[in-house]
């Protein structure tokens, strides 16, 4: 078994490959003078089972491309099988038609990753889980739920809990914990007017005088998060924390969650932290490096990855 890290997320690849206690694959992967990317293999790779790490998070379309140039250099040089751990998928929003004539994305970036060259995709948290049928190929989709549970537990042991589902969408992800500690479930009607922009219009369940956690897979601009922590604390809430899988946290979104009643925004390393993410006070990232090095480990051995979640 091999690894081999693009330039998306080098840490927690680092942090994968000392779980697993491997070197990182000797490759490099250059830019020429009009940004075209050129990757090298420095390793013999025939024969080999090569996990490439690459989260698609920003800049995607450099981060997509980085991923399918090296799926070919090292189908190129004969590698038994290349499997695509992708922590954060981009172009996950994209996952239906949301009116005329627009695209759907994720099916299009599924196609271009198996034309590739991967046999397999290993990733965590997807937006929704009809991308699974987007690919012709194996797909195992990991949960952040373990972690979360975990670091949850720990760190909010004997209060009074209740976890929260931003919107009506992620209720499954949300009860998904809530069941794991055996906490109520409140969920939050918000309506979309356009794309980046939510109003909070109820609160469906009780908050009053408890800790709020709320659940969610990506947190972006943070606009509905901030609005969802404000709604809960309008309603009586002790306290509003957020777990959230994929920081994207783009534009100003970290200055958004700084100034919001959020006392805590937790995300994991999927996608790695801009300096101002590093520096805010009220948020923190756990590790998916050995959640993600358990499950490499179990595909290269042919054991089940799903009782990971049993």
């Amino acid at each position: 078994m091999k690894i081999l890290a693009g330039n998306s997320n080098k840490p927690v690849a680092e942090a994968i490959g000392a779980c697993l206690h491997l070197q990182l694959t000797n490759a490099s992967i250059k830019r020429f003078s009009d940004m075209e990317i050129f990757v090298e293999i420095h390793e013999n790779v025939r024969g080999e089972d090569v996990f490439i790490i690459q989260s698609t998070s920003y800049p995607a379309n450099d981060n997509l491309m980085e991923l399918l140039i090296t799926l070919d250099a090292l189908r190129r040089a004969s590698a038994r099988r290349v499997t695509a751990v992708i922590p954060y998928y981009g172009y996950a929003r994209q996952d239906r038609k949301t009116g005329g004539r627009t695209p759907i994305t994720a099916k299009l970036v599924a196609n271009l990753i198996t034309q590739g060259g991967a046999g397999r995709v290993l990733s965590l948290d997807l937006h929704s889980g009809q991308i699974q049928g987007f690919f012709d190929i194996p797909l195992d989709n990991l949960y952040s739920a373990p972690v979360f549970t975990q670091d949850i537990q720990a760190k909010f042991k004997g209060e009074e809990l209740v976890i929260v589902s931003p919107d009506v969408g992620g209720v499954v992800r949300a009860r998904a914990i809530a069941k794991r500690i055996h906490a109520d479930l409140a969920i939050i009607d918000k309506r979309r007017e356009r794309a980046g922009v939510s109003e909070v219009m109820n609160i469906i369940g009780e908050v009053d005088g408890r800790t709020c956690i709320l659940v969610d897979d990506i947190v972006d601009s943070a606009g509905t998060l901030c609005n969802a922590a404000t709604a809960l604390m309008n309603a009586g809430a002790k306290s509003v924390s957020a777990y959230v899988t994929h920081g994207v946290l783009s534009g100003g979104a970290v200055g958004r969650v700084s100034s919001s009643p959020l006392r805590e925004l937790v995300i994991t390393d999927s996608i790695q932290a801009t300096e101002a993410v590093r520096l805010a006070d009220n948020i923190r990232q756990l590790s998916i490096a050995p959640l993600m090095a358990e499950a490499i480990k179990r595909i290269s051995h042919e054991a089940s990855v799903s009782s990971l979640f049993e």
